[in-house]
């Protein structure tokens, strides 16, 4: 049974008329006539008592009208979702990204595409970039902002570099302000700081400390295991200094004192992430396109 017979059958039913039928579904009506005898001969019954100038159901037309309006309906209601899907009208995105992304680069961009799609719906998960990787290879995100290099073994991702961010101090503004002059601070100068530590996992946790045992000391951890407000929260309170993101401190604003790194600095490179064996759906592409703008 074809939806094109289907597509006769009710022409035919509801035009009582062979010729006027195939008018109306553009079709030459002896192949209208033969699609309609097929459908017959597949089904094992007449469905039209064919009498001239006369053409009315039999008891198995009567039967099947309703069946193949139904049919043909959801037929133009899954090809009309799936033209909204296409369109970027209905749909879904799910985006990885970092603690410190989701407060600095994606608030804006986020708010900016939901006011061009607003029907597309945004899941946002946040992590690490190792258990970001982790989602894109099992397929639970679409795309994913990263720290690189990605950590080893990665499975295959096509990342393109979005941005190059110097990393800063925050401090309270009630503490003595670290370093020597107050006007920017070295790695070195760490040792003699209490750190307010990331969680495990985090990014910026293996960074700092990777960077304190470069310049010879272990750092001295004043908390540890906060999220990115939490970190900010025991700075403002006093509890010691973090190394954040410039963007971060930026928009954190009120309450801490930003202290640049002196040179080299450190610095972080973001990419945005995506599986090589899968292309993202529409709207993930554009919301790709909108971070690359971006």
């Amino acid at each position: 049974m074809q939806f094109q017979q289907l597509q006769y059958f009710v022409a035919v039913a509801e035009t009582r008329h062979f010729t006027r039928a195939a008018e109306l579904v553009h079709v030459a009506q002896p192949s209208l006539s033969q699609q309609i005898k097929a459908l017959e001969r597949e089904l094992g019954a007449d469905l039209f008592l064919r009498a001239r100038g006369n053409i009315t159901l039999t008891d198995a037309g009567e039967a099947l009208l309703p069946l193949a309006r139904r049919i043909l309906a959801d037929t133009d209601t899954a090809r009309h979702e799936v033209q909204e899907l296409v369109q970027l009208r209905r749909g879904r995105v799910r985006l990885g990204a970092t603690p410190s992304l989701c407060t600095g680069l994606l608030p804006d961009v986020l708010r900016s595409f939901h006011d061009r799609y607003p029907g597309i719906r945004l899941l946002v998960e946040e992590g690490g970039s190792h258990d970001l990787v982790r989602g894109l290879a099992r397929g639970a995100l679409d795309l994913a902002l990263v720290v690189l290099p990605l950590p080893s073994p990665a499975p295959a991702l096509t990342t393109v570099e979005l941005l190059r961010e110097d990393l800063v101090v925050v401090s309270s503004p009630e503490s003595p302000a670290p370093g020597r002059d107050g006007r920017e601070v070295g790695v070195g100068d760490l040792a003699g700081e209490r750190l307010v530590m990331f969680r495990h996992g985090y990014d910026l946790r293996e960074l700092t400390v990777a960077a304190c045992r470069s310049a010879g000391f272990e750092p001295d951890f004043a908390v540890e295991g906060g999220e990115m407000d939490a970190v900010l929260g025991f700075v403002r309170a006093g509890l010691g200094v973090a190394v954040v993101p410039r963007m971060v401190a930026t928009r954190a604003g009120h309450g801490l004192r930003v202290t640049p790194l002196a040179r080299p600095g450190l610095h972080r490179t973001i990419a945005l992430a995506h599986r090589s064996d899968v292309a993202p759906p529409r709207a993930a592409r554009e919301l790709q396109r909108m971070l690359l703008e971006r």
